[in-house]
């Protein structure tokens, strides 16, 4: 039959689906992990000093640090309005995958959301997170309405220590952290001399001192706001030395919790590692194999007058067409093929219809029905085939009796 718009149609129906690669091919060695981590607090600078008559006020700067950064550690919740007053969690795609409601930040600063993927929103304000997660729920193909929520608040923290009733650990959140806050979140000063009982703050390598008389006479000392990062230790006397131990303990604590991580970083490299060898290896062999025959291919095979006599690999992974495999093996021969005669020959997959054959015919001596040919598809063990031209037929047959006739004539003139 000729080779039509209906007809490829029709032979484009026939069940087929190519070949796909090897698991390995589609896999990575992967990255990231759940691991934490925090930054070290810088070195103390604590100086002996005598003890003077009157405690010295040493405030720290104003500083406003600006909107709330998200950071690791800290938990996140995806929720979708559904009535006035209320807030559902998303369910399905956006629902939360821990006890906790939520998704944590991990070390790498992004978080896992199913068949999304990885989205880094450590060091965004929430504005630019959800910004972020609503493109990449864009991408794809997923338009919720939904808002960002933070439901722990853990990257950023404020420690307290020294005379308090209990001393603990305060997060910062999406509110100022104030000094009184700090102080009633660890249960108040338990002081009975206010002469030389102090609150030193250790912040960015400085230390320093409200003392405690003062706190309460100038209300707006009780206001001095909190940094991330800041450590609070309330004395009872002009002892430095105990301030200095209690913050060398806090730098202390940070340095461990930083070599752990980076040994569970060093481990995780070498995990990554040795997945990637395995994988490049799995691959390899495959390689191998393919190029020894040893793999089940599925091939097209070009006969006649074509550019290379051949056979041609349909690919992984996708469908090849007419177009693809003509021009892979050069295309038809142009000073002996026939453009109007190429043909392609599939036999019947039924085996009750043994030796059936289809065959179509492209007529290619009109320049558009060569666009029919990019749109045929090819199925395995497919046959194309180019008619030799008429005059090429006339001139291999006198390429062979040609030498027969000067034979004879050179043995009669002689």
């Amino acid at each position: 039959m000729n080779l039509t718009a209906e007809t490829v149609i029709q032979a484009n129906r026939s069940a087929y689906a190519p070949q796909s690669l090897p698991a390995v091919f589609s896999r990575t060695a992967g990255s990231g992990s759940g691991l934490r981590g925090t930054g070290a607090l810088p070195s103390p600078t604590l100086d002996v000093q005598t003890r003077p008559n009157a405690l010295e006020l040493r405030l720290p700067p104003a500083n406003d640090p600006g909107p709330y950064e998200i950071g690791v550690g800290d938990v996140v919740l995806l929720a979708t309005p559904r009535a006035a007053g209320s807030v559902e969690q998303l369910s399905g795609l956006l629902a939360a995958q821990n006890s906790r409601q939520g998704y944590t930040v991990q070390d790498d600063g992004s978080i896992n959301i199913p068949d999304v993927g990885r989205v880094r929103i450590a060091g965004l304000t929430i504005e630019d997170a959800e910004a972020a997660l609503f493109q990449r729920l864009v991408e794809n193909q997923i338009d919720p309405t939904f808002s960002l929520e933070i439901s722990e608040f853990n990257s950023r923290r404020v420690s307290i220590g020294g005379a308090v009733s209990q001393p603990t650990v305060v997060p910062v959140t999406l509110t100022p952290l104030y000094l009184e806050e700090a102080l009633a979140a660890a249960g108040g000063i338990t002081v009975e001399d206010q002469d030389y009982a102090s609150i030193r703050l250790y912040r960015d390598g400085t230390l320093y001192q409200i003392p405690l008389s003062q706190l309460y006479s100038r209300a707006s000392l009780t206001k001095t706001r909190l940094l991330p990062g800041d450590a609070i230790f309330v004395d009872t006397a002009y002892e430095l030395v105990r301030a200095q131990e209690y913050f060398a303990q806090q730098i202390t604590l940070v340095q461990a919790r930083q070599a752990a991580r980076a040994s569970a970083l060093q481990e995780l490299q070498l995990e990554v590692s040795l997945r990637r060898e395995n994988l490049d290896e799995a691959r390899d062999n495959f390689k191998a194999r393919r190029e020894l025959g040893a793999d089940d291919r599925e091939y097209v095979y070009l006969a006649g007058e074509v550019g290379t006599q051949s056979r041609f690999a349909l690919p992984y992974e996708r469908k090849a067409s007419l177009a693809d495999a003509l021009y892979d093996a050069g295309g038809v021969a142009s000073s002996t093929g026939d453009v109007s005669q190429v043909y392609v020959l599939r036999a019947s997959s039924d085996p009750r219809e043994l030796g059936a054959i289809t065959a179509w015919h492209l007529d290619a001596r009109n320049a558009a029905n060569f666009a029919l040919a990019p749109k045929f598809e090819l199925r395995p063990d497919d046959i194309i085939f180019i008619a030799q031209q008429p005059v090429t037929k006339w001139s291999r047959a006198v390429s062979q009796i040609l030498p027969q006739i000067l034979s004879v004539g050179s043995a009669v003139s002689n």
